[in-house]
C-alpha cells in the first residue's frame, strides 16, 4: 500500500484497507499539516461527498472538487487529491465507471457490498499466505517492502500462515514460499519469454531483485525511480524494451543485454505476438538494439 492505484478482488477490499492503510495515513500527517488539512476537514469532506454520491451517483474528480469548494472546503494546492485519497483509504470512495475519458468515483459501500470482515491476525495470515504463495521464494524484507507492514507484523503474518508456507535457506538467506504438494518436479522447459510493463510485480514486488536481475546489467529504472518495460527470458531479466503504436500496429524495440540466441529470438517473437493479440493489433519487432562489446586488438 504505497498510495498508488491498486486493483483487488471485491471480496478483499475491506480487510485490506483496514490492515494496510493506517500506516499510510500516519505517514501523510506532516504533508497534511503543510496543506492545513486536519481531521475536521476530512470529516466535513466525508459528509459533503456522501450526500453528493448517495443513491449510486458517480462523479469525476473535477466534479467532486467543485462540490467541496462550494461547501467551503478548498481543494487548491493538492488539497483536493489528498482529501480524496484519505477518504478512499478510509473506505468511503473508490473508482467505479467512467464518464467519457475520465474515471468516476462512487461510494465504496454502494459499489461493492461489504464482505465478511477479518480480524487483524486473520488478515495478517491471509496477506502473508497470499504473498509467499504468489511471489515465493521471497524474504521477510521483500514482504515488508511489498506490503508496507512493520517487520513485527510481517513476522506475525508468516507465523500465523503456518502450514501454508515452507521455508528454506538459499545462499545464507531465509526464504518462504508455498508449501510443496509433494508432486513430481517439473522437467526442463523450452525457452520462454515475457515482455513486462513498468512496475510489474515480477520486479517491483521485491526489495532484493538480484535473483532475477544480474547487477552487472545495471538498473531497470531511471534515476527518478521510473521503471522501464523489461524482457524476461527463462526467468531472468534479459534487457529492456519500448513499444509504440503506429500505422495500425504495435512496434516493439528491444534492448537486450546480450545478443539473443535463435530460440530466444523465437520466444521473444511469440511474446510480442501475444501482446499484439491483446491489443488487437499486429506486432512488429524492430531490429534489436544490442550492447556492443569492445573489440580487442589483434
Amino acid at each position: 500500500m504505497r498510495g498508488t492505484l491498486h486493483f483487488v478482488a471485491p471480496a478483499d477490499i475491506y480487510w485490506m484497507l483496514a490492515l494496510l492503510t493506517p500506516r499510510v495515513i500516519a505517514g501523510a500527517r506532516s504533508r497534511h499539516r503543510q496543506l492545513e488539512l486536519d481531521q475536521t476537514d476530512f470529516d466535513r469532506s466525508r459528509d459533503v461527498l456522501t450526500r453528493a454520491l448517495q443513491g449510486g451517483r458517480q462523479l469525476t474528480r473535477g466534479a467532486l472538487y467543485e462540490i467541496l469548494d462550494a461547501a467551503g472546503i478548498a481543494t487548491t494546492g493538492q488539497r483536493g487529491i489528498h482529501i480524496l485519497s484519505r477518504l478512499a483509504m478510509d473506505g468511503l470512495l473508490c473508482f467505479a465507471g467512467r464518464q467519457g475519458k475520465q474515471p468516476a468515483l462512487a461510494l465504496l459501500e454502494e459499489w461493492i457490498p461489504p464482505a465478511k470482515a477479518l480480524d487483524r491476525d486473520e488478515a495478517l495470515a491471509e496477506l502473508a499466505g497470499r504473498y509467499f504463495t504468489s511471489h515465493g521464494p521471497a524474504t521477510l524484507q521483500d514482504f515488508t517492502w511489498w506490503s508496507g507492514l512493520t517487520v513485527v507484523d510481517a513476522k506475525v503474518g508468516i507465523e500465523l500462515a503456518g502450514f501454508r508456507l515452507e521455508r528454506e535457506v538459499i545462499d545464507g538467506g531465509l526464504y518462504w514460499s508455498a508449501a510443496s504438494d509433494g508432486g513430481p518436479a517439473a522437467g526442463p522447459a523450452p525457452s520462454t519469454a515475457y515482455l513486462l510493463p513498468p512496475y510489474d510485480e515480477y520486479t517491483v514486488a521485491y526489495r532484493d531483485r538480484s535473483a532475477v536481475l544480474d547487477p552487472a546489467h545495471g538498473k531497470i529504472m531511471s534515476s527518478n525511480g521510473i521503471f522501464h518495460p523489461i524482457i524476461v527470458l527463462d526467468g531472468q531479466v534479459a534487457g529492456t524494451c519500448k513499444r509504440a503504436i503506429k500505422k495500425g500496429a504495435v512496434a516493439i524495440t528491444l534492448s537486450p543485454y546480450a545478443p539473443l540466441k535463435k530460440k530466444e529470438r523465437q520466444a521473444v517473437a511469440e511474446a510480442a505476438e501475444r501482446y499484439g493479440a491483446f491489443l488487437g493489433l499486429p506486432a512488429a519487432l524492430d531490429r534489436p538494439m544490442q550492447r556492443r562489446e569492445p573489440r580487442l586488438p589483434e
